[in-house]
């Protein structure tokens, strides 16, 4: 890996890439999403601030999970001026985003108990598939399998 100067106060996108793991093409776009900034040179090059590696690792971490990168650049924007989140923050956040994890390992386990079922029978039907229609709740209200509910739908189920 290759080592920075400590002098060094900005970062080039190759040598964030290389620091942090990430793809140059994952920094363009997370910096399009507004998760990391950065300023122009006048050769028009792209410098990143040192605290950009900790916003980087935060991110990863956070998709890792499974956390929307909406979600995560709504936490970063709550962040006094665009700080880099700390350990404190990494716990305030988690503890808020346990919940939607744990809805999630629900939907996955009822998703891998009826897959073989699934499997077995191979159907497919849209009206009596547990998997792809259970009980068809979404027959009077939607066209088209729902493999699990769109976000937001369960609490109106």
């Amino acid at each position: 890996m290759p080592q920075i100067p400590q002098t060094c106060q900005e970062l080039t996108v190759g040598q964030l890439s290389a620091r942090s793991g990430a793809a140059v093409s994952a920094l363009h776009f997370y910096e399009s999403k507004g998760l990391i900034s950065s300023r122009r040179t006048s050769g028009n090059q792209r410098r990143y601030t040192r605290d950009a590696l900790r916003r980087v690792a935060f991110v990863r971490a956070a998709q890792r999970v499974g956390i929307p990168l909406a979600t995560i650049r709504d936490a970063l924007a709550e962040l006094p001026e665009e700080r880099t989140p700390n350990h404190e923050d990494w716990a305030r956040l988690s503890r808020a985003w346990r919940s939607e994890l744990d809805d999630r390992i629900q939907q996955l386990g009822r998703l891998r108990d009826h897959l073989t079922d699934c499997i077995g029978c191979g159907c497919l039907s849209l009206e009596t598939c547990v998997l792809s229609n259970p009980d068809d709740v979404f027959g009077d209200r939607m066209t088209g399998s729902r493999l699990m509910p769109e976000r937001g739908a369960a609490g109106r189920s």
